[in-house]
């Protein structure tokens, strides 16, 4: 029956059991939503305004031009055109089913075949208006800048820069030239002196005309094509028929003369075509040269000719100018004064060959036709002086490929340059074909020629000998052998030099190690310590050394030093390795007198030996006057000296004269330096560290203590006055100081009061009174922990004796501290999720509860 109860129960136990576990899960849920409701809430309150995107521009659809040409630096156009051209490379290579084209380290494309008008093609469908212009000015900028940097790398264009133009050109002050070519416009200065006189400068007329005027009757005169000299007879014959005096004849002899002159000169007009810089037509004086009209043109193109410039007059080549001569010699052939309507013509570069190397000038140089070699090493400045002159390397362009081509010296006069050859001058190897050296124990170490020096002994007296420390049993000579592989070859010099043994040829690269004795052994020192006045642990051994010898090198002994305890240990050498009870070293000790001579007479020449160690013990009844300070209410304070070991702190009041009318004998406090050594403090707090670690639930927390640091005691003055000698008289130590404060009247209140304040103090009033005056306690004071420390550093606390507070009596100076307590409030979250966990626990407790009594 009980069973059969027990089944009946069981859907009504699973109900409960549902409706529990439903409880919980809605407890739970509850709970997670408040703490993400009181995130959200949170981070509402702290998390900055977000600052609206940027809007984009979509960009335009990528066209089917070339992305961009060769040499067009992609980081020098507008970012919207940057943007769109990669956007277009991507999307053009995708269509293809191409990767898009690389692209060198600067930006530019490695494609050659794109051209200008593809990149203006792609602008014209990805970028319109101002970004369109920008680009297409960035691409014409990014061609003059390789254009600038090729002209760089061509000899001769540092001549023709354009910071130069104006610096050459023609000396228009110059005396007359006899050769010069009148034309009109020139101002010819025509003056007759002697028997008749007159001037009849002017300037010829358009039609090549000079007038000679004052009713001469003469008429025009034609000097047009004429040189000055020819234009000069050509006056004197049509003026003789007017003034006689001009010429000999049956009138008598000359007596007039005749001279002509120019005055301002004519300007001309000169074309430059071809593959000049800046091509055009150039209005020059008539003066000019043609080197005149190729400065002011800027010389030749990237690709204009350095060899032949050709003056072209009348439709004929009168001229043909190598510009290297001037460049090179400074020779100018062929500099032909200039004409109206010449034409100066640049001719295309035949050839160009690149020089790169050991050579003073590794630039681009132009060659004519048949010429070799050699006269490209001298365009090249010749060789610098660490280049290989033996061989060099030319690479040629074939029809199909490339080929290198060695040249050796007899060939550099008979081989033909080619068009787009590449000369490289290598340097010379960065090794010696005749360096030997000698290293160690001879007089002069160094490197020395093989050539003079062919075996070791040579070398050695090169070397001028060798030292009286050398060790000749073993020498040792590190070859290196045509494989580059390093040997060591041991000898016998001894036997050498002798004559014993055949003496060593040597070899290129060869270095003879000769090693010293001292190298070989180990350095032998004294070691001094103790009570001298330098210590020296490092003291090198010298022959002979004397005890008296070592001490007076550490300056003798200090005033403390035990002149009777002066030790010399000996280290032991024949030490028996199987004996328990082996002796390990010899102790000496000796009597020295303060002169450093030993007392005695057997002893006075004690030789040491390698690795003594020398040790002055201190003096034991030798003690160092040490002192102890006292300040505040005493008669006389200062610092007293310590005069015997069992000196107390009552002792120290005496020795000041006693305490004044106004000392507050209960503030006393002596302070106390620290004692302890490095190793002392670091043991101490290692174990505090340890012992803390072990003990749960706690935190040790310690001041931390260094040597250079003070610590107070606590001291009863009174007591100790009271009873002097007794326990509470302690001992005094060096550097002790003893602090009598005057009589104090004042009370410091500080800690979790109203008001902390500092009052006077009453000897009626308790610890509850001095609170009082600072307003009382806050709801945050603990009046159980409050404390209160005494002026003499002493410390008592609230003592509890069952329901009531027993405060620590107040003294003079003294400060109360009330301590806050340390609650931390519990967050909106921490409430509601211990209010929901609690609900939820009492909610099983009642259901739980409830199944059991309906099972009963």
């Amino acid at each position: 029956m009980q069973n059969s109860g027990i089944k009946h129960r069981l859907p009504l136990l699973f109900f409960y059991f549902n409706t529990i576990f439903s409880l919980r899960l809605f407890c739970a849920s509850l709970a997670v939503s408040s703490l993400w409701l009181g995130f959200s809430a949170q981070a509402q309150i702290t998390a900055p305004a977000a600052t609206p995107s940027a809007p984009t521009t979509s960009p335009a659809s990528p066209g089917r031009g070339a992305p961009v040409p060769a040499g067009v630096n992609v980081n020098n156009l507008p970012p919207s055109v940057q943007q769109q051209i990669r956007q277009a490379t991507q999307g053009n290579a995708n269509q293809r089913g191409q990767t898009p084209g690389a692209t060198t380290t600067d930006g530019a494309t490695t494609d050659p075949a794109r051209t200008e008008a593809d990149f203006e093609r792609q602008l014209d469908t990805t970028a319109g208006g101002a970004d369109q212009a920008r680009a297409k000015q960035s691409f014409r900028d990014a061609q003059d800048r390789e254009a600038a940097e090729r002209r760089q790398k061509l000899f001769g264009y540092s001549i023709f820069d354009q910071a130069m133009e104006k610096t050459f050109q023609p000396n228009i002050s110059m005396a007359t030239p006899r050769n010069y070519i009148v034309g009109p416009g020139d101002e010819l200065n025509i003056r007759m002196y002697g028997y008749s006189e007159g001037d009849y400068s002017q300037k010829v007329s358009p039609e090549g005309f000079v007038y000679i005027a004052g009713q001469t009757g003469i008429g025009p005169i034609s000097v047009i094509g004429l040189t000055v000299e020819a234009t000069k007879a050509r006056l004197t014959s049509r003026m003789a028929n007017k003034f006689v005096g001009l010429r000999n004849s049956s009138y008598g002899a000359q007596n007039t003369f005749l001279e002509v002159s120019l005055g301002s000169v004519r300007s001309i007009r000169v074309t430059v075509t071809g593959d000049a810089l800046r091509p055009g037509t150039y209005t020059m004086s008539s003066l000019s040269t043609v080197m005149n009209a190729i400065y002011q043109s800027g010389g030749p193109s990237e690709i204009g000719s350095f060899r032949k410039v050709q003056l072209i007059r009348n439709n004929k080549v009168i001229t043909t100018l190598d510009l290297y001569d001037y460049v090179l010699t400074g020779v100018q052939q062929n500099d032909f004064r200039l004409q109206d309507n010449d034409n100066i013509r640049f001719t295309t570069y035949i050839e160009r060959v690149e020089v790169s190397g050991a050579v003073k000038r590794d630039k681009i140089f132009e060659m004519l036709p048949k010429e070799t070699l050699d006269r490209l090493i001298f365009y090249a400045g010749d060789f610098t002086a660490n280049a290989y002159k033996s061989r060099i390397k030319v690479t040629r362009l074939t029809d199909r490929e490339q080929k290198v081509i060695d040249v050796t010296v007899p060939e550099f006069k008979t081989f033909e340059m080619q068009d787009g050859d590449r000369v490289e001058v290598e340097r010379l190897l960065n090794r010696f074909e005749n360096k030997i050296t000698i290293e160690g124990a001879v007089f002069r170490p160094g490197q020395y020629s093989l050539d003079n020096n062919g075996t070791l002994k040579q070398l050695i007296a090169s070397a001028e000998g060798l030292k009286g420390d050398a060790f000749t049993g073993r020498i040792n000579i590190i070859r290196t052998r045509e494989d580059l592989a390093v040997e060591s070859l041991s000898i016998n010099l001894a036997d050498i030099m002798t004559g014993a043994q055949p003496d060593i040829p040597l070899q290129r690269e060869d270095q003879v190690i000769i090693p010293s004795r001292f190298d070989l052994a180990q350095q032998a020192t004294i070691s001094v310590t103790g009570e001298v006045n330098r210590i020296d642990t490092d003291m090198p051994f010298m022959a002979n050394m004397t005890l008296d010898d070592a001490l007076v090198r550490t300056g003798g002994l200090k005033e403390s030093a035990a002149a009777s305890q002066v030790e010399v240990i000996r280290r032991r050498k024949d030490v028996d390795p199987r004996s328990t009870t082996s002796q390990l070293a010899t102790v000496f000790r000796f009597d020295v007198n303060r002169d450093l001579t030993i007392g005695n007479d057997a002893n006075k020449t004690f030789t040491l030996e390698p690795f003594d160690q020398i040790v002055v013990r201190r003096s034991p009844n030798y003690a160092v006057q040490t002192y102890a300070t006292i300040v505040g209410e005493v008669i006389v304070p200062g610092e007293y000296a310590i005069v015997s070991k069992d000196q107390k702190i009552s002792d120290l009041i005496k020795q000041s004269g006693g305490l004044s009318p106004y000392a507050y004998i209960e503030g006393a406090t002596l302070v106390r330096p620290v004692q302890l050594s490095e190793d002392e403090i670091n043991r101490k707090q290692r174990a505090i560290d340890e012992i803390a670690s072990n003990v749960a639930k706690s935190v040790v927390e310690t001041e931390t203590v260094t040597t250079s640091t003070t610590e107070p005691l606590n001291i009863d003055l009174k007591k100790i006055l009271a009873n002097p000698g007794s326990s509470e008289d302690i001992l005094v130590q060096a550097g002790d100081v003893l602090r009598i404060p005057k009589l104090l009247e004042t009370v410091r209140i500080q800690g979790e009061v109203q008001l902390p304040n500092t009052v006077k103090y009453r000897a009626n009033q308790s610890f509850q009174d001095y609170i009082s005056q600072t307003g009382g306690y806050t709801s945050k004071s603990q009046k159980r922990k409050s404390f209160i420390v005494y002026a003499n550093g002493s410390v008592d606390r609230t003592r509890k004796f069952m329901f009531f507070n027993i405060y620590p009596r107040v003294a003079p100076g003294a400060e109360i501290v009330v301590p806050r307590e340390a609650r931390t409030p519990l967050s909106a979250q921490q409430i509601l999720s211990s209010t929901v966990g609690i609900a939820g626990s009492l909610l099983t407790l009642i259901t739980t509860l409830l199944v059991i009594s309906r099972i009963n």
